[in-house]
């Protein structure tokens, strides 16, 4: 099933904060593809414009889905998700006085994965063992590692085709950050998912990504079309690499 995002031009903000300038990007069908940049360089606000959590000021955002273009641009959140579209939030969002099988059942909202319920609980389960012996417990009382496992099978609970991923690694420590994005690379194979992944751990973020952009102060200032390219660019080498 194709399914690509395209974003040309998008020009995002609060108020007079303008947060994105001119970003353009894309991510094609089975791809997995890294938005890297620090923290206030606008990683989430593109995340949220593209979810129609926030309505860009200018430029353009398109789904294609099976040959039909959609423009998220026009869309409310509902209809992004329906279109099979996943946000794993950064800080995991979790609703912590509910247990974790009841967020995961949560996370099932969309109407076509609604009748996919009990297979989903199943693969999350698969994936995620630990969530299956804690299926019980308040989400709220689970550990860092844990409620960022949570936040992901919970997105999947929604049958996503394109599954969008917000800092997985804040909050954690370097082991669990490596396997979390391990996890991230195994579960993109194994349900054959399109995914953007914003994340400020270069070298981790590299390790399952095809290709990646690098954002500053709200613009793209590196696009690279393989992960070998991005780390020769000099402006990586500088901020990531130890380049002078």
């Amino acid at each position: 099933m194709a399914l690509s995002l395209t974003i040309e031009g998008l020009d995002a903000g609060y108020g007079a904060v303008k947060a994105l300038r001119g970003v353009t990007l894309d991510v094609k069908a089975g791809e997995t593809v890294a938005l890297l940049g620090t923290n206030g360089n606008g990683k989430s606000t593109l995340m949220k414009c593209i979810m129609g959590l926030v309505r860009p000021k200018r430029g353009r955002m398109s789904l294609v889905v099976d040959g039909r273009s959609h423009d998220l641009t026009r869309l409310s959140a509902e209809e992004v998700v329906d279109l099979g579209v996943a946000l794993v939030p950064e800080g995991r969002r979790l609703f912590p006085k509910l247990t974790v099988k009841e967020n995961l059942t949560l996370g099932a909202f969309r109407r076509a994965a609604r009748g996919a319920i009990k297979r989903n609980l199943a693969q999350a389960f698969d994936t995620f063992p630990v969530l299956k012996e804690r299926e019980n417990q308040l989400a709220g009382t689970m550990s860092g590692g844990q409620q960022q496992m949570l936040a992901i099978a919970r997105a999947l609970m929604s049958s996503p085709r394109l599954l969008l991923i917000d800092e997985p690694s804040v909050g954690l420590s370097p082991l669990l950050v490596s396997q979390t994005i391990s996890k991230i690379g195994e579960l993109k194979k194994g349900f054959g998912l399109t995914v953007l992944m914003a994340e400020q751990n270069f070298n981790q973020a590299i390790r399952i990504a095809d290709r990646g952009y690098i954002i500053v102060h709200g613009e793209i200032a590196v696009a690279a079309g393989s992960v070998d390219e991005l780390k020769a660019n000099d402006i990586v080498k500088r901020l990531y690499l130890g380049g002078g």
